[in-house]
């Protein structure tokens, strides 16, 4: 019995030395592999279906989507429809046709472990085929008043305004299209597992646009309106989205490097006393 525990002594003895041999690291490397989705995001504009529902002359459509390719960087594209009627002074018209945009979106938004939300930059290239319809118009005249004894007289207040009617014959015109790039600043949040609500604020910059004979492209499909003397536009779109994942990388982490603690100025180290 007494040999049994100095047998069990002299092995514990041992283990315990061989474990205090081993150099112990105050300050261990995290071994948990951090990863980060990749995959597709999918989705519509919100803001035209509301349009269409509020604005009779007005129907809509656009489909929006991202690939993400690195940890910043996303490929985007937006593809959609839209037909608008409008009324201007003296003419009323309607623009019919589809655009694309596709471009890439680089998020500048430092996310936590897990987070997915971006603060996003990006660019587009757009193109548009479309068409216009003149639906009616009137005659711009500057001389009527002293013309038509009969204005004078007694003038139409119902009228939207005085000038003579042209004529109310449909005249269309197809084969249009329109090119232009786009500069877009945007964000985009994960409100419940993998849907994400979206925001984006984009000026476009016309590089070529094909007008009709006889008259002009007063509005073009995913450029909305076309200044006179400008080739300058503005947009917007607000989007729900479904993120698709495919994959999974790992995330690159950066280590801190310790830096060797520094003197103050006039700190000296411990001194060693002299022999004696």
């Amino acid at each position: 019995m007494l040999r049994y525990f100095i047998s069990s002594f002299i092995f514990l003895a041992f283990l315990l030395g061989y474990s205090q041999s081993k150099p112990i690291d105050l300050q261990p490397k995290d071994t948990v592999a951090h990863t980060d989705p990749y995959g597709i995001r999918v989705g519509i504009d919100l803001s035209r279906p509301l349009i269409s529902f509020l604005n009779d002359d007005y129907t809509g459509l656009e489909i929006v989507g991202d690939y993400r390719i690195t940890n910043k960087l996303y490929v985007a594209a937006e593809l959609g429809n839209e037909k608008n009627t409008k009324q201007e002074d003296l003419y009323n018209f309607t623009t019919s046709g589809s655009y694309l945009k596709l471009g890439v979106d680089y998020n500048t938004y430092g996310n936590w472990y897990g987070m997915n939300n971006s603060i996003h930059v990006g660019g587009r290239y757009a193109y548009s085929t479309f068409s216009q319809t003149l639906n009616n118009y009137q005659i711009y005249d500057t001389n009527r008043y002293w013309n038509d004894p009969d204005y004078q007289i007694d003038p139409d207040p119902n009228t939207v305004n005085d000038f003579p009617f042209g004529s109310d014959v449909s005249q269309e015109f197809s084969g249009l299209n329109a090119s232009w790039l786009e500069a877009v600043l945007g964000v985009k949040a994960e409100l419940f597992a993998n849907i994400y609500l979206g925001a984006s604020v984009r000026i476009g910059f016309l590089v070529s646009n094909k007008d009709p004979e006889n008259f002009r492209n007063l509005w073009i499909p995913g450029f909305n309106k076309v200044t006179d003397g400008s080739n300058f536009g503005v947009g917007y779109n607000y989007s729900i989205t479904y993120f698709l994942p495919l994959y999974k990388k790992a995330k690159k982490i950066k280590e801190k490097e310790e830096k060797p603690a520094q003197k103050k100025p006039g700190q000296e180290g411990p001194k060693v006393p002299g022999n004696l």
